[in-house]
């Protein structure tokens, strides 16, 4: 797959940031003219994406997040959240629904289900102590301008 167009933005892991990671992957996606509903799907991986870094990642300490879009000419977008954190020592329980390190935060441990719930491919790449990559594909359809159908 080639790629059309890319971005790759740093930004410290705190919690205010999720929101800002989120736009930015939404406005990037416009170029591919998706529907509502496939970007708020997208929009709502990313969050969960960030959150598990911050929470998870950096156990809510310093540290910095990568993140990485990019536009295949295939109508795909590919967004890559990454941290530098704790790693994660057991990536199938980790991705196990309900599962969470943290419920003393009353964290659902759903963001992994999540993710890959709204996005078409992800893979998630991970060392005790190395960090985290987590790296979401999704589609889009041809529809674009929400929802309505090009002609």
């Amino acid at each position: 797959m080639s790629v059309k167009n890319y971005f790759t933005l740093n930004f410290p892991a705190n919690s205010s940031n999720e929101s800002f990671a989120r736009v930015v992957v939404a406005s990037f996606a416009a170029q591919l003219d998706p529907t509502l509903e496939e970007l708020t799907d997208v929009k709502t991986a990313v969050s969960e994406a960030v959150t598990n870094a911050i929470i998870h990642g950096y156990n809510e300490g310093q540290g910095e997040i990568t993140l990485t879009g990019s536009l295949g000419n295939d109508g795909s977008l590919t967004v890559m959240v990454k941290d530098e954190g704790v790693g994660i020592a057991d990536l199938e329980q980790a991705r196990e629904p309900l599962f969470t390190t943290r419920p003393d935060l009353e964290r659902s441990g759903m963001g992994f289900t999540i993710i890959e719930n709204f996005m078409d491919r992800v893979e998630v790449d991970s060392a005790p102590g190395k960090g985290t990559a987590v790296t979401m594909t999704k589609k889009f359809s041809l529809k674009g301008s929400g929802g309505h159908e090009k002609t």
